[in-house]
């Protein structure tokens, strides 16, 4: 089947990703997969069907406050099961564009969704980091994965509502706070992250090693 011609965002697209800059587009995102809406949406079901269960017990169990330090003094498995992802304040995407950036310093982030035509949200990405501030500004392999999505999305006329939180209290040292990352990793199975993106085999876009 001939491929479409080559697509890059529009205006909307760019924005809503931060503004990523061209050179970020992989060549396997330069062109457009032959993707009908049931495809997305069955790939989103089957996350759904993953997270939503753990989003529910968040909310029958009552998580934390985000802001008690204490939450994961040490990188105990309880701990994913005790923050709730929404929970934490939502922010979008070129976040670090604003003149004034509220994040800095070390902490845990979530890049959710929340389609309007699905019943959960939907955790895509858990990342870890010791600058906040930086962290979302340069390259980061996410983002392509990131570009896709809403580029399907928005061809196939789906909705979202794409956010970035970021849990401010994650430990300061390094192997703590990595642990703690691959703890919510293995809990959420988020799709874009590497460790679990074979598991999910996103029909948007080819695969970006």
């Amino acid at each position: 089947m001939a491929a479409h011609p080559p697509h890059r965002p529009g205006p909307r697209q760019g924005d809503l990703l931060g503004g990523l800059p061209g050179d970020a587009w992989a060549p396997s995102l330069q062109q457009s997969l032959p993707l009908q809406a049931h495809q997305l949406l069955d790939w989103q079901q089957r996350l759904m069907r993953h997270q939503g269960p753990l989003f529910d017990a968040l909310v029958r169990g009552g998580s934390r406050p985000p802001g008690q330090g204490d939450l994961f003094a040490t990188a105990q498995p309880m701990g994913v099961h005790q923050l709730d992802p929404l929970a934490l304040a939502a922010q979008p995407l070129n976040f670090w564009r604003w003149p004034e950036c509220r994040q800095e310093g070390a902490a845990l982030y979530f890049v959710l969704d929340r389609p309007p035509h699905l019943e959960a949200p939907l955790l895509l990405y858990v990342g870890e980091t010791g600058r906040a501030d930086q962290r979302w500004k340069g390259e980061h392999d996410c983002k392509s994965y990131l570009a896709a999505y809403g580029e399907a999305l928005q061809q196939l006329g789906l909705g979202s509502q794409l956010s970035i939180r970021f849990w401010a209290d994650a430990p300061v040292e390094v192997k703590p706070r990595r642990a703690l990352e691959q703890a919510f990793i293995r809990h959420w199975l988020p799709p874009f992250n590497k460790e679990t993106r074979g598991r999910w085999a996103t029909p948007f876009t080819a695969d970006l090693g």
